[in-house]
C-alpha cells in the first residue's frame, strides 16, 4: 500500500463489556469523527471469532479509507490482507515479521528505549508505538517513560512515532515538542459515550500541537 500514511489519531480497539454491535458502530461512530488509523487488537477473543470481527472492522476501515492494522498475529494480518501488521517486544521478532508480510504491508512495533527503537527501524519497522507516558485502564502494568524518553525515541528514529497508553483529551497537549507524529487511543474513544465526537476533539487537539 502507499505508505504516506496520516497517524495522526490511530484507534486500537477493546471489545471488554461490549455487544458486537456497540463495538463495531463505536468504530463506525471513530471512523466518522475522523481516526486516521485503525487497529484491532482483541487478544481474548479465540482466532476463529478474531478472524470474524477482523473482517467486519475491515469493511468500516475500507468504507473510510482508513489504513486497517492487526495486532501482533500475522497470519490473519496476511489472510485478511490487512494493510499492516503490529508486534510488541515480546511478540514475534520485527525482522522475521517483514521478511513474512514483504515490503509493502505496514510494519508497527512497539518500543520503550531508544535502543528499541533504532532496532525495529533497522528490523524494517514503519512506525513505533511507544508508552505508556500516562497510566492506562487497558494496560495498567504497561512499563512508563517520560516524556523526555519519548521526545528522545522521536528523535533517533527516521520514521514515524505515536505515543499510546492513558492518552485522552485532557492530556494531548502535554505531547506538544516531543517529535511524535501521532496519538494512539483505546480506552479515550472505546469507553467514550460521543466516540465520534471525542475523536473529533482528539484530533483537533493533536493537530494544534503537530
Amino acid at each position: 500500500m502507499d505508505k504516506d500514511i496520516d497517524y495522526s489519531l490511530y484507534l486500537v480497539t477493546n471489545n471488554k463489556n461490549k455487544t458486537e454491535d456497540e463495538f463495531l458502530n463505536i468504530i463506525e461512530k471513530a471512523a466518522k469523527g475522523g481516526i486516521t488509523m485503525l487497529q484491532v487488537r482483541e487478544k481474548e477473543l479465540p482466532l476463529t471469532e478474531f478472524l470474524e470481527i477482523g473482517k467486519k472492522v475491515q469493511k468500516i476501515a475500507k468504507k473510510y479509507n482508513i489504513p486497517f492494522i492487526i495486532d501482533n498475529n500475522v497470519a490473519i494480518a496476511m489472510d485478511l490482507e490487512a494493510d499492516g501488521v503490529h508486534v510488541g517486544q515480546t511478540d514475534i521478532d520485527a525482522a522475521e515479521v517483514r521478511k513474512v508480510i514483504g515490503p509493502d504491508m505496514l510494519l508497527g512495533v512497539s518500543a520503550q528505549t531508544v535502543e528499541q527503537a533504532k532496532k525495529a527501524e533497522n528490523d524494517g519497522a514503519d512506525y513505533i508505538g511507544s508508552g505508556a507516558v500516562f497510566p492506562s485502564p487497558t494496560k495498567p502494568n504497561a512499563p512508563h517513560i517520560s516524556l523526555q524518553d519519548l521526545k528522545n525515541i522521536a528523535d533517533s528514529v527516521n520514521i514515524p512515532v505515536v505515543v499510546i497508553g492513558g492518552v485522552n483529551e485532557s492530556n494531548v497537549k502535554d505531547f506538544k515538542g516531543t517529535n511524535i507524529e501521532g496519538i494512539c487511543v483505546v480506552s479515550a474513544i472505546m469507553e467514550s459515550k460521543d466516540p465520534e465526537f471525542t475523536s473529533e476533539n482528539l484530533k483537533k487537539e493533536f493537530d494544534a500541537i503537530k
